[in-house]
């Protein structure tokens, strides 16, 4: 090898010395232990673009028998599951229960009635019964009967004016502001106008048929005036007026317009069969007898109710409210009080109370008392459980407008069943005796509506029958003066 061949391998060597010797990464010292020259190479990744068959390649593909029957496999597949699942939901419908269509109501069907005859005790007026209309929403009072108004002395028919407002209830201006608050809050207004309210005789005269055509007159002057409709007592002498069917037309002739006007009767010492013929034969819409104040006996009270309940949309219940007298005046203590509050939401056909009723408000012997409105404690627990059983009639349709099915009755007690199609099911029973009644609640299997061995207390006033708790129906006892509603789901 030639000198100068020496020469430069020489150099080579120390380059690559040279080179070895150099720090890696960028000129930072390898950590500890980490050997000089050892170096981490990074290979960054290629992107890799994914191309997908051509168009030409994809016909090609796709005209294979193979695809071919592929496609012809999924398609009849899916008209297969397609198909099922249509006949399918035709097998739900068809074996589904049918819904039981809702019978026609109106709006004194959807609530309780609340009778106020002596504005002035109640409100100190119309003006101050505008203000209280906010209390009586609460409690899901759906029509308000006032009066009666109108000027009349007593036993004098030629003081009688039906179209003027007596001085110590108002003005007409008071009214009508009362009619449009009403109408804001969804409660109907009723006037009664029974002419000689305060007199023997509520006509007058028993053969004074130019009294009806009076009361005609003044009905259409009212509802034109935007009332919702008119009351009038003694429904059997006024029906029997040649007058009668005119007075009638002019309450109901509004319907077609869509305003739905009602025609109240009050009736005293007619028979469930009685108040039936009434209700067929005059065309009223409500009509208010008497019959669980005639007559205490469990047995004769069922009875009444028998007979007038495929006229629930017609009857109105009240204890001494066909009298225009308080619920206090006939059941004398709290317990009775709550135990006819209970019977009077849950009976088939319209609850009618009298003012001071929810509170148990008791009367003075001379004129109606005035209502309070800053409550005690009892009177506001008064108010607590009528706002319950009001608020429970009517959210709950067997309560409603259900099918009524008698369950027993004795001398001082009666239970019955309220059913509506799918909805829950509602007992009644109570016991207004002094001593504790053993009920043993039973109903004919030909009625198609079947009792469970058991039920729960939805409201009781017993204080043995805790709400929430189970109750055999086969027998259990209700103390005196008390009352029970039990509850029970359709099954099928």
């Amino acid at each position: 090898m030639s000198k100068d061949t020496e020469i430069d391998l020489e150099e080579v060597k120390l380059n690559t010395v040279d080179q070895e010797k150099q720090p890696m990464a960028g000129d930072h010292p390898s950590p500890a232990g980490e050997k000089n020259g050892s170096v981490k190479l990074k290979i960054p990744d290629e992107d890799v673009t994914f191309t997908g068959l051509s168009k030409e390649e994809l016909m090609k593909v796709a005209g294979t028998p193979g695809w071919v029957r592929t496609r012809w496999v999924l398609l009849v597949l899916f008209w297969l599951g397609w198909v099922g699942m249509l006949a399918g939901a035709i097998v739900i419908i068809v074996q589904a229960p049918r819904c039981k269509p809702i019978p026609e109501m109106h709006w004194w069907n959807e609530g309780l009635l609340y009778q106020i005859p002596d504005l002035h005790a109640f409100s100190d007026g119309l003006k101050g019964l505008e203000g209280k209309l906010d209390q009586l929403n609460q409690l899901k009072v759906k029509g308000v009967v006032l009066g009666p108004l109108h000027v009349v002395q007593k036993d004098q028919p030629n003081t009688l004016d039906l179209k003027k407002i007596r001085s110590d209830h108002g003005k007409m201006e008071e009214l009508e502001a009362v009619l449009q608050k009403a109408k804001k809050k969804g409660i109907s207004v009723i006037v009664d106008l029974t002419p000689n309210y305060e007199g023997a005789n509520p006509w007058f005269s028993a053969k004074d048929n130019e009294m009806v055509e009076k009361v005609r007159e003044a009905a259409e002057h009212w509802i034109n005036l935007g009332v919702d409709g008119i009351k009038v007592s003694d429904l059997k002498f006024a029906s029997g007026s040649n007058e009668w069917q005119t007075l009638r037309t002019d309450v109901q002739v509004n319907r077609t317009v869509g305003k739905v006007s009602a025609l109240m009767g009050a009736v005293e010492g007619a028979s469930a069969e009685e108040v039936a013929h009434l209700i067929n034969t005059t065309g009223v819409d409500i009509i208010l007898p008497n019959l669980l104040s005639s007559s205490d006996n469990g047995m004769e009270r069922i009875k009444a109710v028998n007979v007038l309940q495929l006229e629930k949309s017609s009857v109105g219940w009240g204890l001494g409210a066909s009298k225009l007298e308080p619920l206090s005046k006939v059941a004398t203590s709290s317990d009775l009080q709550h135990l006819y509050q209970l019977l009077l939401f849950t009976l088939p056909g319209i609850p009618v109370f009298t003012y001071g009723d929810e509170i148990g408000l008791q009367g003075n012997g001379s004129g109606w008392p005035k209502m309070v409105w800053k409550m005690d404690a009892n009177q506001s627990d008064s108010w607590s459980r009528f706002k319950i059983l009001s608020d429970l009639r009517g959210k709950e349709r067997s309560l409603l407008h259900g099918d009524y099915y008698p369950l027993g009755s004795s001398d001082t007690s009666l239970a019955f069943l309220r059913v509506w199609d799918q909805s829950e099911r509602y007992i009644t029973a109570v016991n207004w005796g002094a001593k504790p009644a053993e009920l043993k609640l039973t109903l004919p299997p030909t009625e198609g509506v079947t009792l469970p061995d058991r039920a729960d207390v939805k409201i009781s006033t017993d204080e043995n029958l805790e709400a929430q708790s189970s109750v055999s129906l086969e027998k259990f006892t209700l103390g005196p003066e008390k009352a029970v509603v039990l509850q029970f789901p359709f099954t099928g």
